[in-house]
């Protein structure tokens, strides 16, 4: 057979073909439905998706039957409405772009099969053969548009779509944080995030000079490790406020569990926590609470422990310390005098002096707690009652709030030393 001949005769097969799926359009697109529902892992559980994957492989098989029908030139085609849809319902879901795609070269897959198939049944094999190109063709360039376009749609709905949700979310965040009265039911829908349950706020920050989607990236991260540290088995609710600060909370149900994070001395990222609380207010309360600590780890500038908590009562106190500066530094230096020096040598001493304090003046107990020798710890204490200038009981309370802050707030409140 000549070859324009044979070209003919594919063209009309392919027409035949063509006119035979658009009849049977029903029938190959629940045979289709089924398939890729089943294949792809990330749709299944979620009815409405399926239901719209269902449009999409219907309006795509339709225009694929059009094209290869009437001879429509692939590089004009638009992308199915249904389709185009689809892939924008599937950003909002946050389900990933390789889902999209993988249904269209499984979509492929089915639909050359199918054509394969009906072609094998022919007697002239060359026409057979000529008309499989020309469908294979024309079903791998129409992939390659289309799956093009609707990851472009993806991409443009995600962005759309996170930049409106991050927006309801902090306009919904910022009432709860007033204290304002909200329905519990719309705002856990905007924030994706259950109220009615015991909260653990927190803090997050960083002072590395990295690019600040990687900094956020790493404060994300932290606030996993705080959430693993909760035992918290859902998902925890991160808001970047700038490019190096996050605030967050950790969903802990029923229960008022503890948190205890390893806190190291190196590294850039930090962590101020809160109390466990309940309900919308708790909500609120928790995150007032992780700001005070933070406050409390800034105060302390690069002495400040890496992991700061609200639960701590010296916290809590040096909290109350921290919203006035200037005169939790007259009180350091009128408790402590020469004891208040940001030396090696005084912070020894006040590190004695505060747990001798908490053990009830007991040299043994203190000795046994920061493994030392009896007389050492004695003398630690003659010295630094030495220092100060005073008796121990000597306006006792202000010693001891003075000693709080020079462990917490040290930076912001030390006599610094002379040169």
């Amino acid at each position: 057979m000549a070859t324009d001949t044979l070209q003919e005769a594919a063209v009309e097969r392919v027409t035949a073909i063509a006119t035979v799926m658009g009849t049977g359009l029903p029938e190959l697109t629940g045979t289709l439905h089924k398939v890729l529902a089943e294949t792809i892992e990330e749709l299944q559980g979620d009815q409405l998706i399926v239901e719209m994957l269902g449009a999409s492989i219907e309006s795509n098989l339709e225009t694929v039957a059009h094209i290869l029908r009437y001879g429509i030139d692939v590089d004009k085609v638009s992308t199915p409405s249904a389709a185009e849809e689809y892939a924008r319902r599937l950003a909002q879901r946050g389900v990933a772009p390789l889902a999209l795609v993988r249904a269209y070269r499984l979509g492929q897959q089915q639909v050359l099969d199918w054509a394969f198939d009906e072609l094998a049944k022919d007697s002239d094999q060359a026409v057979a053969l000529a008309a499989a190109r020309i469908v294979m063709d024309t079903t791998f360039r129409y992939i390659d548009r289309i799956s093009e376009q609707v990851v472009t749609a993806y991409e443009s709905e995600r962005v759309r779509w996170l930049a409106n949700r991050n927006t309801v979310r902090r306009a919904m965040i910022e009432e709860l944080l007033r204290g304002d009265p909200v329905d519990l039911a719309t705002a856990e829908g905007a924030l994706s995030y259950r109220l009615r349950q015991h909260h653990l706020g927190v803090v997050l920050w960083s002072t590395s000079r990295s690019a600040g989607d990687e900094n956020l990236r790493q404060l994300e991260r932290l606030l996993q490790q705080a959430a693993a540290a909760a035992g918290c088995s859902g998902q925890p609710l991160f808001v970047p406020r700038d490019r190096s600060t996050g605030w967050g909370w950790i969903p802990l149900g029923r229960t008022r569990a503890a948190i205890t994070m390893d806190s190291d001395e190196e590294g850039e990222h930090w962590i101020a926590i809160g109390s466990p609380a309940a309900g919308a207010d708790g909500f609120r309360v928790t995150h007032l609470e992780a700001l005070r600590a933070q406050q409390v780890a800034l105060a302390g500038r690069d002495r400040a422990h890496r992991v700061t908590a609200f639960t701590d009562p010296q916290v809590r106190a040096a909290a109350m310390l921290a919203a006035d500066l200037e005169g939790t530094r007259r009180l350091v230096w009128n408790a402590l005098g020469a004891l208040a020096a940001d030396t090696e040598t005084a912070a020894r001493l006040r590190e004695t002096l505060q747990v001798f304090l908490a053990e009830k003046g007991s040299f043994l107990a203190t000795a046994e707690r920061i493994h030392l020798h009896k007389n050492t710890v004695k003398y630690r204490i003659d010295k630094a009652l030495e220092e100060r200038g005073r008796p121990l009981d000597d306006e006792r309370l202000e010693l001891e709030l003075a000693l709080v802050a020079c462990r917490w707030l040290a930076g912001s409140v030390l006599v610094p030393a002379s040169p």
